[in-house]
Formats: C-alpha cells, structure tokens, sequence
C-alpha cells in the first residue's frame, strides 16, 4: 500500500476534535480563560485503534452544572468533589452518539448518556461510562434527559420526594428557583399540594416561576434585602420545608421561620462556590433547629443510596413530562468552543433555567 494511501486510511480512523482542559486550578472567583483552555486533539474512533469495551462517541449536548465549579478549586471541601487532574480533559454530564464500539452492548449510530463524558466533540472512553441509551421518540427532547431527567431534575425529586416529603397544604421555600434545580423542585412540590414561594435574583424570574412553573409567590433578593422581613410577608404561618440551593444568608434567614418539625434539603450553596471557606457565610442561629426540632440533611446525587433510586426518578419524572405536568426551560450554547462562556453564565443573575451547550446538531 502506497504512503499516501495509509495516510487517507488512518485519516479515516482519528477525528479532529475540539476538547476543554483545566490549565490551573481557581480557588476563588469564577474560571477564566487562565484555567480553561480549548485545545485540538485526533481522536481514534475504528474499532481496531480503541480498547476493548470502550465506545467512540460524538457529543451532541453538554450539561453544563454549578457543581462543576467545585472540581476546579484545587482543594476538597464543602461538596467533597473530586478535582479534575491538572491539564486534562473537564468532564461532565452529557449525550452523544456511538461511532464505534467494542462493547457488545452499544451499536454505531445509538444515542447514549453518561455522567463522565469529556466537553470535547468527539472522545473515546470506557463503556461503563454509559448510564443508559435513549431511543429518541420525539416526545421527550434530547436535552431534556440533561434537565429535567438528568442532574437537576433528579436533585429536584431527591430533595423533595426522598428527603422533604412535604405534605398536602404544606408551605415549602425553593430558593435559586428559576435554577436548573429549583424550577423542577417548585413544580414537583406543586405536584404534592403545597404551597409554593421561591426566590430569585431578578423581576424576570419572578414572573417566569410564577407563569411558567406555577409558583405561588416569588420574590427578587436583590430588592427585598430584608431577608427576614421578606420571609416574614410570604410566610406568615412559616415554613415547612426548605430546599436550599444557596447558603449563606438565604438559609440563616429561614432558620427564624422554620415550624416545628421543619425539613430543610441541602441541596447546594451557590452563593458560597466561588469563597474559599474562611470567607463563607455563617449561619448564627442554628439552636432554632434544636427548639424546633428541625431535620436538616444534605446529599448528593452521586451517592450509592441515592443513585439506587434513579430508575423511581426517570420512571416517575417521564411521566410527569408526558402529561405535562412538569415543563422546563433551557438555555442552549452552541458549539463545544461556548464552555467557558456558559459556566460563567451559570454564576450570572441574568441566567435562566438550566444551560446546556449544543455540541453537534441532531
């Protein structure tokens, strides 16, 4: 075989591909161009250049989650994540399509999920990587399964149906409600009959939580400083349950109007990310959790006990979705080279709903 004939036949088998690394860690602040960097890579996608039980993918879409923050620091604290090796490829949540398999579980051309797939357009990784196939059906859209049955919808029902089980005529808090997280939490709660008050970081979103996903009250932050006397107006026969996407104040204000016998979900705590812990928000009052005999617990969807339940999630959440009675709202970027941009949107008042970058059109 001539050269020139070689070089057209392994031109065949390696795609150029675009693929984000972390150059440097950011222990505060939001990442800049000096920790992320979009470089050029030749990925090998034949089947006889790939390990065995790995997949070739195409991305198509990218989850783009305030918890990826927390692997940039350079340091495990607060959410425990691990960090993202120095001068490797960011991971994170997403959707693609098999080029090549050596895994006889997954065939070219099938739309596949994972949790740990690279902000590339193209990557070669190992198949148990794969959390599930989609069969594309067109009534529930491909980004969805990023949304609400993915990451932020399953904190959502976590949050509320596992750890807050809010009763009937209950009064529940979601702060960041017109987040990826909080705009399915208000709506699931919505769902059990409670009363539903959220809090966001714009007019905009007050009106969006309000007509869109159906809560019955909203307030700006921003303009009603007073936390307290905020909470107090909403909440005039207090909370019953708290799910807390923020930290810091927010959650210190809730704790002097929590009932007895509260629940409060730790979901995440945005306004803390971007601190380092010395300069995080304390919380002053909690001995209203003792006189109140309040249940306050944290999780993470990651954890063995809670990953058990996805296939209750997906099964209930889909059906939500197909009698429309769960709706949702994305922010879509296009182009594997938006990364940056999109992660710091996600940290900006002006973002809403959950955003995720278009990597390859469908």
């Amino acid at each position: 075989m001539s050269s020139g004939s070689e070089e057209r036949n392994t031109a065949k088998m390696t795609m150029e591909s675009k693929e984000w690394h972390i150059s440097a860690y950011a222990p505060e602040g939001i990442p800049t161009s000096d920790h992320l960097q979009l470089r050029a890579a030749k990925i090998p996608v034949a089947a006889g250049s790939i390990p065995d039980r790995f997949v070739a993918v195409e991305m198509l879409f990218v989850s783009v989650d305030p918890f990826l923050r927390s692997r940039m620091t350079g340091r495990e604290d607060g959410l425990y994540s691990p960090q993202f090796d120095l001068n490797q490829v960011v991971t994170a949540f997403g959707i693609g399509r098999v080029v090549e398999s050596t895994d006889d579980k997954y065939a070219k051309g099938e739309i596949v999920i994972g949790p740990f797939l690279p902000v590339a357009e193209y990557c070669v990784v190992p198949s148990d990587f794969i959390i599930r196939k989609i069969e594309p059906n067109g009534d529930v859209e491909l980004p969805d399964y990023l949304s609400c049955l993915g990451i932020p919808g399953f904190a959502a029902w976590l949050g509320i149906e596992v750890l807050g089980e809010p009763k009937a005529g209950s009064n529940v808090f979601i702060s960041a409600a017109a987040g990826g997280v909080g705009m399915y939490a208000g709506q699931l709660a919505k769902l059990r009959g409670c009363r539903v008050v959220g809090s966001t970081g714009s007019d905009e979103k007050v009106t969006l939580v309000k007509e869109e996903f159906g809560y019955d009250e909203a307030f700006n932050y921003k303009k009603e400083t007073d936390l307290d006397a905020a909470l107090s107006k909403y909440f005039p026969d207090g909370i019953d349950m708290y799910l807390d996407n923020v930290g810091g104040k927010m959650l210190e204000a809730v704790l002097n109007h929590v009932n007895q016998g509260a629940r409060i979900s730790l979901c995440g705590m945005i306004s803390e990310y971007n601190k380092v812990w010395t300069e995080r928000e304390g919380v002053r009052n909690l001995l209203n959790m003792v006189g109140k005999e309040v249940r306050m617990e944290g999780f993470m969807v990651g954890s063995p006990s809670h990953l058990a339940r996805f296939g209750d999630f997906a099964q209930q959440m889909e059906g939500h979705m197909r009698q429309g009675k769960i709706r949702s709202k994305h922010r879509i970027y296009h182009g594997v080279e938006s990364f940056l941009e999109s992660l710091q949107s996600v940290f900006s008042s002006s973002n809403l709903g959950k955003v995720i970058i278009q990597v390859k059109p469908q």
